[in-house]
């Protein structure tokens, strides 16, 4: 039996009904892809499962939905008629942080780099499956926060290090009192760094604990998000280097040192 090219019917039958669904709050998606078969299956796996969907077929809808929408997450695909996924990516992230997952091209390494570098949350390749769909949007979700404004029994704390302030609660990082735009992977990344000073921590730590997924050797997502918060913190006012890499290893981070 042949399988549909992305998503397959029979294994989102079997999805539905497995028992075990993770229960949500039906976290509101926006989908960006001009295919409509593709779009019709991931509506069709997404929705019972708790998700409300919008669907829209161009680079220029998607801008104008994500800016005017209110959603928990953003999937786009790379490969656009009017515009590039990238030049869409772009122009979301001058207007609004929504969490984007990008769908790229299988064993298409340059579109990753650029899609991460350029502020996209994760990405996933084509073909993919419905276990990996939802795998992978659970974890941005988890990542981004979303329930955190339904529970405030207990306010997360604010961790201060040098002219770097990162609330939990609002999940927001700012450099000596101005707002930084960090996606879910870059705000988690930090938190785990200030929460392990002076610990190294491995690759496959950070993508087990950031990324919610398996180690693989030749994933380098890990390296892009710690290059581009590298870039967005800039240069502290206590010390120019908290980062260091361990070839081989991982990374560390260097609390900074006060006179």
């Amino acid at each position: 039996m042949k399988k549909e090219p992305f998503l397959w019917l029979a294994e989102i039958q079997t999805l539905h009904n497995s028992k075990g669904v993770t229960q949500r709050a039906n976290p509101r998606l926006l989908v960006v892809d001009d295919d409509r078969d593709l779009c019709h299956l991931v509506t069709q796996y997404l929705e019972p499962e708790g998700f409300t969907l919008s669907v829209v077929h161009t680079g220029g809808e998607g801008i104008r939905t994500a800016i005017e929408g209110n959603y928990e997450l953003i999937v786009l695909d790379v490969m656009l008629p009017d515009k590039k996924g990238f030049d869409v990516l772009r122009e979301i992230r001058m207007r609004v942080r929504t969490p984007v997952l990008m769908l790229t091209a299988k064993g298409d390494e340059f579109d990753r780099i650029l899609g991460l570098e350029l502020g996209a949350d994760d990405y996933l390749p084509k073909p993919f499956s419905p276990r990996e769909l939802i795998a992978r949007i659970s974890a941005i979700l988890r990542r981004s926060g979303w329930q955190s404004e339904s529970n405030t029994s207990s306010r997360p704390p604010v961790i201060h290090s040098g002219d770097i302030e990162l609330d939990l609660a609002a999940r927001t990082v700012s450099k000596a009192g101005e707002l930084l735009r960090l996606t879910s992977a870059e705000f988690d990344l930090l938190r785990a760094f200030f929460e392990t000073p002076g610990q190294v921590l491995t690759r496959e730590a950070l993508v087990e604990k950031v990324l919610d997924r398996k180690f693989s050797p030749f994933d380098r997502s890990i390296d892009l998000h710690i290059s581009n918060l590298r870039r967005k913190l800039g240069r502290r006012t206590m010390a120019p280097r908290e980062f260091g890499a361990c070839v081989g290893i991982g990374y560390l981070y260097a609390w900074p040192v006060q006179d």
